[in-house]
Order: structure tokens, then C-alpha cells, then sequence
């Protein structure tokens, strides 16, 4: 692998990793631990858990098409999870919610440290996958 395509290639396979890390995560909450997800919970599942697949057929062979078909999963994803946090955090107001059924999005079911909850944990993770990928997209204009 060439020095410039291995610039590349590593922040994909970053964020692969993440992206994996997640989804397994999201599945030992939901699956082993029991925890409902919430309505916004699943919307974050739907772009997360095809971002582990989209982004390991874009590595073997690597392609840096990839991105294209990554980044719009991972930015909507931020999105949502920014909203799911903002709403935990009370800044939104529960009646905007689309939760209607079921778990309240607003229910804090796990909380480590204090404060670091489950949408706060989703949020960081597609963070860290959309800087990876723009990394990676700015590796790759240069």
C-alpha cells in the first residue's frame, strides 16, 4: 500500500472501528442488558449499524468512494443524536419528541460518571466517525 493511500485508508478503517464499537455496544444494551431503546434510539441504530458494513466494503479493496456513501449515514446520524442529547439535557422540550410509544426519549436508562448517557455516547461515536472521514476526505484533495 502506497504511503498516500495508507493516509487514507487509516482514518476509514478509524472509523470503521468506531462504527463497529457502537453497533456491537448498542446490541449488549439492547440484547444482554435489556434495555428498550427509544424511538430516537432506533434512528441512530438505522445510520450507525450500515455504516460497519458500507465502510468494511469500502476498505477491502480500499476505495475512497466510500465516503460518499458514509458520510451522509454518519452526518445525519450527528444530527440525530445531537437532538436526542439536547433533548436529555432539557434544552429541547419533551412535546417535540417523536416518542410517543414506549420508552420516553427523554428517560435516562443508563448513566456512567454522572453524566454520560446513551445518546451522549451515540453522539460522541459519530463524531468521531465524521472527523475521521473528513480527515480522511481532506487526505485524500491534497
Amino acid at each position: 500500500m502506497t504511503e498516500e493511500k495508507d493516509a487514507r485508508w487509516m482514518p476509514v478503517f478509524g472509523a470503521w472501528l468506531v462504527a463497529a464499537s457502537a453497533t456491537l455496544g448498542a446490541l449488549f444494551m439492547g440484547e444482554v442488558m435489556g434495555l428498550t431503546p427509544c424511538v430516537l434510539c432506533w434512528y441512530q441504530r438505522i445510520f450507525m449499524f450500515p455504516l460497519v458494513f458500507v465502510l468494511a466494503v469500502g476498505l477491502f479493496p480500499f476505495d475512497i468512494k466510500v465516503l460518499r456513501y458514509a458520510f451522509p449515514l454518519a452526518v445525519t446520524g450527528l444530527l440525530v443524536a445531537g437532538f436526542h442529547v439536547l433533548l436529555v439535557a432539557g434544552v429541547i422540550p419533551e412535546a417535540m419528541t417523536p416518542c410517543r410509544q414506549g420508552v420516553p426519549c427523554a428517560t435516562v436508562q443508563v448513566e456512567w460518571f454522572g453524566f454520560v448517557t446513551i445518546p451522549m455516547l451515540s453522539f460522541a461515536a459519530f463524531f468521531v466517525i465524521n472527523a475521521l472521514l473528513l480527515i480522511a476526505y481532506l487526505k485524500t484533495s491534497k
